[in-house]
């Protein structure tokens, strides 16, 4: 699973990668968030939640937590599993009086953006042959002057592995360039940069059930596929409501009771350029349903098919 790009059948390299099944994971760096009460949950929760927080820190954070986490494995796992999309959420925390960024659902991560983007290139470094998509988006608190230095840490990070706008999005064009990193960045910026593709689309179905979701992403389908890139959200969503009323569950007890549901749907799916093709297909906890290996294997659809 760590080299399945490689892999791929050599018919299949010419494809557009924005034609081929590709596997992400949805608030990709969770799995690295606070749960030591260090910082606080972030700003984009509820006036009540960030106040139960701050004064009952030690019985609110491990509630938050269990619905927050939505992958268990680090980076480096991810893409040993197959998982060539990461949705990135960066934020700078409040009252941090460093430039230091972090990533953030619910509640900050542990460690900084730049250590995961080192831990990514450091493995991209053993998988010459892989290629993968950083959507960086939902930024929060970040100054024009923070956004210049997380754009800045991108280029110095990945430097000749980023794929310019330009580049043709072939497995053998980015090979022969040695082009392994696409950056999606949802942000004015991007425009001012040859490396920064603009934002890619992410079909989100806000539900908290599995047929719902399905229901849902049919509607998208009828619609039609955007032109290029997009994503295919597989996650299910909460809110305060059914937390309440589920108190002794997760949110990872929710994905395996529906993941059958969903990777029945997946495996009905097909890539390519047609108008109810999919592209990205990411989920949570994408190591405990097999979720790589079902969208990756989509693929060969396309060898007895026109792309």
């Amino acid at each position: 699973m760590d080299v399945w790009m490689s892999l791929l059948p050599p018919p299949l390299w010419d494809t557009p990668l924005f034609n081929l099944a590709i596997p992400g994971s949805h608030n990709s760096a969770t799995y690295s968030l606070d749960l030591d009460h260090s910082s606080p949950v972030d700003l984009t929760q509820p006036d009540l939640l960030q106040k139960l927080d701050k004064y009952l820190k030690p019985v609110i954070r491990p509630f938050v937590y269990k619905w927050a986490v939505a992958q268990e494995l680090t980076m480096a796992q991810q893409l040993d599993s197959g998982v060539r999309y990461f949705d990135l959420r960066v934020a700078h925390r409040p009252n941090d009086m460093t430039s230091d960024l972090y990533f953030y659902h619910g509640v900050y991560t542990i460690v900084t953006v730049q250590t995961v983007l080192m831990e990514i290139c450091q493995w991209l470094d053993l998988h010459p042959t892989e290629v993968l998509i950083l959507s960086f988006s939902h930024f929060l608190c970040l100054s024009p002057e923070l956004h210049c230095l997380l754009i800045s840490t991108i280029c110095r990070i990945f430097t000749h592995k980023l794929c310019p706008t330009t580049a043709p999005l072939t497995l053998r064009s980015l090979w022969s360039h040695r082009f392994q990193v696409i950056v999606s960045y949802q942000h004015g910026l991007a425009s001012g940069h040859s490396h920064l593709w603009t934002h890619i689309p992410y079909w989100w179905a806000n539900k908290s059930r599995a047929d719902h979701l399905i229901q849902e992403l049919e509607l998208r389908k009828q619609q039609g596929r955007p032109g290029g890139f997009f994503v295919t959200g597989m996650n299910l969503t909460v809110d305060l409501k059914y937390i309440c009323s589920h108190p002794t569950q997760s949110l990872k007890d929710l994905v395996m009771s529906t993941y059958p549901t969903m990777l029945g749907w997946i495996q009905d799916q097909s890539p390519g350029s047609g108008p109810d093709s999919l592209n990205i297909i990411a989920g949570d906890f994408v190591s405990e349903w097999n979720l790589s290996s079902a969208v990756i294997g989509l693929n060969h659809k396309l060898l007895t098919a026109e792309v």
